[in-house]
């Protein structure tokens, strides 16, 4: 069936419900005419068996050398048309290469290590404006602490995490005929010379992080082209940037509008903390879909689909159908089975689904503890235009009572942290090292 499907397009955000009903109801795979024809997969099960199918394919064939399939994006952004994001846009065994090089610094436990490490950046950024009884949530808090993380994990000095911040979110939310498009491409090529320059200076003299595991990786022998190493460090930027800031402003918003329900969180953390972060993932979905190609003739419940033609999975769809969750369109912060689809499915599910719950617990507690009862203002927050790539925000203000800093500001801490991650290493592979950061 077909299906005028945009997500792009300027309405979207507004209108995502209603779309998701219809289509739901009436065509969970629909066939779209937007952006050169794609399928649309838009019921749970629907994208449950397209993602782990074998005969899809991530495949972003720059190089015009094997089927020529487009990668993740639909459309594909012009910007990428001749760079690939890294893994995400390979199939296995290229993809499995490189996922394995990364499994030491993104386990469990190797996040877990870096809990004191993430609570301290949180506990600075909270102390920067806890006088003044204000704060951007976006901006002072959201943005920061995965940034900061990110770039120590990488094993790039913290302070250029500044760097780093803007382009990682502005390249999401600028569309391409912006007036301050041109701007944002300068920032984003200033962060990919830094990622370059970095990239060569670790090779050379080494130091722990997952820069240095790139810069070590061989297959088949062979170092990977340079352009390869960027691409992923690029994904790893923006998969640990963006995706954590949208899910904690949009949770944070959420319980300003309900205060009950945020006592309760407080209340009986130990209890509710999980769920919860998996529901406010499942209802928001920062990340809403991902693009593939059909690498084989196949057939779905009756709908063929052909080589080469284009497929959006949408997993922030696939999350609202009632099939799959009860009240898919309430947030129930203590829902059981919340088997969601916000960190995709099958061989591609997101590496970094650890980072993000770990870092969203904490800066969430953090403002829980210290501002238990701040409100949001509506007038000053501003979400993405479009969410066809992240369900952001670029504002969210908020008032609460003042209180006293606990510790020193953010340029001071990230100066302790620094050292603490040189002296103890802590930016070494969990095979390497297993200690707790010492703060």
């Amino acid at each position: 069936m077909n299906y005028h499907f945009d997500r792009h397009a300027d309405d979207y955000r507004d209108k995502f419900l209603d779309i998701t009903h219809e289509m739901q109801d009436r065509c969970p795979m629909a066939w779209t005419d937007t952006y050169g024809g794609h399928w649309v997969a838009a019921g749970g099960h629907e994208v449950f068996e397209l993602a782990r199918c074998p005969h899809i394919s991530n495949d972003h064939d720059v190089s015009g050398t094997r089927r020529g399939y487009k990668g993740i994006s639909i459309p594909t952004m012009i910007d990428a048309e001749n760079f690939r994001g890294g893994m995400l846009e390979m199939d296995d065994p290229e993809h499995r290469h490189y996922r394995t090089a990364l499994n030491p610094y993104l386990s469990p436990a190797a996040i877990k290590r870096w809990e004191p490490f993430i609570d301290e950046v949180a506990r600075a950024c909270i102390d920067e404006r806890i006088e003044s009884g204000r704060i951007d949530f976006v901006d002072d808090l959201a943005n920061v602490v995965p940034a900061v993380l990110t770039l120590a994990m990488l094993g790039i000095p913290l302070a250029k995490w500044t760097i780093y911040n803007e382009p990682a979110h502005a390249s999401v939310y600028t569309p391409p005929d912006s007036p301050d498009a041109d701007r944002v491409r300068e920032l984003y090529l200033a962060m990919g010379v830094d990622l370059y320059t970095s990239l060569i200076e670790i090779r050379d003299n080494p130091r722990p992080g997952i820069v240095d595991a790139l810069a070590r990786l061989r297959i088949d022998g062979e170092a990977p082209p340079d352009i390869e190493l960027i691409g992923m460090l690029n994904l790893l930027i923006g998969g640990g940037f963006d995706t954590t800031t949208a899910l904690t402003a949009h949770a944070l918003e959420w319980l300003s509008e309900h205060p009950d329900e945020r006592t309760r969180l407080s209340r009986e953390r130990a209890t509710l903390l999980n769920p919860a972060t998996e529901e406010f993932l499942r209802y928001f979905t920062p990340a809403p879909g991902d693009g593939r190609t059909i690498s084989e003739d196949m057939e779905l419940d009756g709908v063929s689909l052909r080589e080469g033609e284009r497929l959006w999975l949408s997993w922030a769809m696939a999350n609202r159908d009632p099939k799959l969750f009860e009240d898919p369109d309430n947030v129930i912060l203590d829902r059981k089975g919340n088997r969601h689809f916000s960190f995709g499915l099958g061989v591609h599910r997101c590496a970094g689904s650890n980072v993000a719950r770990t870092v969203f617990k904490a800066m969430l507690t953090a403002v829980l503890d210290r501002m238990p009862d701040y409100r949001c203002d509506p007038e000053g927050t501003v979400h993405y235009d479009t969410i066809g790539v992240i369900q952001g925000m670029r504002h969210l203000p908020a008032t609460f009572t003042k209180g006293a800093p606990e510790g020193p500001g953010l340029d001071e801490t990230l100066d302790k942290l620094q050292k603490i991650c040189d002296e103890q290493g802590l930016a070494r592979p969990i095979t390497e090292h297993k200690a707790t950061a010492q703060i």
